[in-house]
């Protein structure tokens, strides 16, 4: 039963991200974009630059660095899914089980998303670098070939502190995103429990899932888009000094709207992922729970 949160978790991340990587991929590189493209270069659109790749690339490099994207949910998607669970049920039990307060579960949501990311941040470098490598100009990419190779090589080459680049970025965009997606979805099943008379919120119907979790997945990539952003380009090079710098540059050469760079992409990417993740994991549970 103390497993139960982690496996669970874990295995929904996984299937999850092997589903939405594309969308990720140019995600991350809409964000990476104006980093690599002269001033004043038009952006494209999260379908386009899909297309593009999928013309000039192969079918095949819009799963570059699925390996790293497992690797990743396989630690933070674990740790962050599980520990909130474990967090809520021993508060849930401290409460008498009645249902948390919402700065409650935003509490539990925040301490468990900023573990998870303290945990999982090399394997996020890893990845983000993976994503943006065909981006760059010939001479100038790294070339990784699995995710391990990226991790060793960035440890050799540029020191292993370099591995957890962007951390503090990572960390408020971990806290933002698991109140966004977990916390909120809480929140949102007892709402949508009550307005589509779902007589039992903590066994929720499917349209009870559903419901709560595309509300899920807005709450989370709007929250946590900004420190995503700032995470990426701090993650993929040494253009700017630390997170101060790297905001501040932002909003004096893009415009405050720049932080939502890629929204589009990035919400196509959070409400699957969030719907997949909060409505697999009930089936795989109850598969663990047969099984042991």
């Amino acid at each position: 039963s103390t497993l139960e949160p982690f496996v669970c978790g874990g295995l929904a991340a996984c299937l999850a991200s092997s589903c939405i990587h594309p969308i990720d991929l140019a995600k991350v590189r809409l964000q990476l974009f104006a980093t690599l493209n002269p001033e004043g270069t038009k952006k494209p659109n999260a379908i386009g630059m899909i297309a593009k790749m999928v013309k000039e690339e192969g079918v095949t490099s819009v799963y570059a660095g699925l390996s790293a994207a497992l690797m990743r949910q396989a630690i933070y998607g674990t740790a962050r899914i599980g520990l909130h669970r474990t967090i809520s049920d021993h508060l849930t039990a401290a409460n008498d089980g009645k249902p948390l307060s919402f700065l409650t579960k935003a509490a539990s949501g925040m301490a468990s998303g900023s573990i998870a990311v303290c945990i999982g941040t090399p394997f996020d470098v890893a990845l983000v670098r993976m994503q943006a490598d065909s981006m760059k100009p010939v001479e100038s990419r790294r070339n990784y070939t699995h995710v391990f190779n990226a991790l060793t090589r960035i440890a050799k080459e540029e020191g292993a502190a370099r591995l957890y680049s962007g951390l503090l970025p990572n960390i408020l965009r971990g806290m933002a995103m698991n109140v966004g997606m977990m916390s909120c979805y809480d929140q949102a099943k007892e709402v949508v429990a009550g307005i589509l008379n779902d007589p039992d919120p903590s066994k929720p119907q499917m349209s009870t899932r559903i419901g709560s979790s595309m509300i899920a997945g807005f709450t989370a990539a709007w929250f946590s888009l900004p420190f995503d952003l700032m995470k990426s380009r701090l993650q993929d090079g040494t253009k700017y000094k630390g997170i101060i710098d790297c905001a501040s540059q932002i909003l004096r050469k893009e415009g405050l709207l720049a932080f939502w760079t890629g929204f589009g992409a990035y919400y196509g990417r959070c409400a699957p992922h969030a719907m997949i993740i909060l409505m697999s994991v009930e089936t795989i549970t109850q598969y663990y729970r047969q099984l042991y």
